[in-house]
Parts: structure tokens; sequence; C-alpha cells
């Protein structure tokens, strides 16, 4: 009788134990999953081309590996309309500042 009590008791513990160990199992592989913790967003840009089409630029990816989408944005969907890499985008924003006409003829 006691060896049965015991199975029982070991039992009814391991299923209260089980939730807990899977939400510690999720919170311990966040990270390593795409789109974890370590995959933040940020919106770069945004531009109105109607009165209710924008043109967005986010900034995606985990740190070590981001990218930069132009996305279309209307009220029925999202279309991806260019895809390049964050150092890339870095690059083409500072020869876009020194071009400016306003820093041309601020030299002359």
């Amino acid at each position: 009788m006691t060896q049965t009590l015991l199975v029982v008791v070991l039992f009814v513990a391991a299923l209260s134990a089980l939730p807990w160990l899977i939400r510690r199992l999720q919170q311990r592989h966040a990270g390593l999953l795409p789109g974890g913790s370590g995959a933040a967003s940020r919106v770069l840009s945004t531009v109105a081309v109607g009165p209710q089409q924008r043109v967005v630029t986010v900034e995606v990816g985990p740190a070590h590996q981001r990218t930069v989408l132009v996305l279309g944005v209307t009220a029925q969907q999202v279309s991806c309309l260019h895809v390049l890499p964050a150092a890339s985008f870095a690059g083409e924003m500072a020869a876009a500042r020194a071009a400016q006409p306003g820093d041309v003829a601020a030299h002359d």
C-alpha cells in the first residue's frame, strides 16, 4: 500500500512541476531562436505616399547580422520592396548626406 501511495504522490508532483519546467525551458532557449529576445526591430523611417499607403524602412535581425527592409504598407497588406544588409544601408545614408545640395553650396 505504501509503495502505491509513494508512486501516486511522485506522479502528482511531476505533473504539477511540468508547467514550471516548460516555462523555464522556453525562457532559456528564447535567445537561440530566430525572432527571440536578441532580435529587436527598429523603424528607421516612414514616408506617406497616399492616404493609406506608406513606405517604411525597418532594421531587423540579431546585432551581428542586421538587415534593412523597405516595406510597402497599405491597409490590406505589407509587401517587401527591397532587402539589404544594415552595413550597406549605413554607407548609402552617409553618401547621401555628403551629396546634399545644401552641403555643396556651403563649401563653395
